[in-house]
């Protein structure tokens, strides 16, 4: 039986927590973004309301007040580590509108219609860091 030098044990433990606390702070940053995109669709603020005709989509605030209601609460299912799986499976399906939306009126490609992307992506990579489960299931 081989066992690893103390120092290593020790490196690999330090580089565990690095992985972790990363993935936390990544994950705090778009779970605070999704909160505040959440709670302005609360409001409605008017400027929710002045942007979302556009986009083609209803301006009746009761549609927003749904819509941010979803948001947040997958927002804090995402925070939370035992459903951060489940909250992250129904942003991604939200951020999934979101892309088809400003694909479907032609809105500019890398500012507009990519943005759930990124969103999506640091929202994966941020429970990829912090989640030892879902770094083995994506090996």
């Amino acid at each position: 039986m081989t066992t690893m030098p103390h120092t290593a044990t020790a490196e690999a433990a330090f580089t565990r927590s690095g992985l972790v606390w990363t993935g936390r702070v990544l994950s705090g940053l778009v779970v605070l973004f999704l909160l505040f995109d959440g709670a302005i669709k609360l409001v409605p603020l008017q400027v929710v309301i002045d942007t979302v005709a556009p986009l083609g989509w209803p301006t009746d605030p009761v549609t927003w007040r749904a819509l941010g209601m979803v948001l947040i609460a997958s927002a804090l299912l995402y925070a939370y580590p035992r459903t951060a799986f489940l909250g992250a499976v129904l942003i991604t399906a939200y951020l999934g509108g979101a892309v088809a939306t400003h694909v479907r009126i032609g809105s500019p490609l890398f500012s507009h219609s990519l943005f759930g992307v990124y969103v999506g992506i640091a929202l994966w990579a941020g429970l990829w860091l912090r989640d030892p489960r879902i770094r083995a299931l994506l090996r």
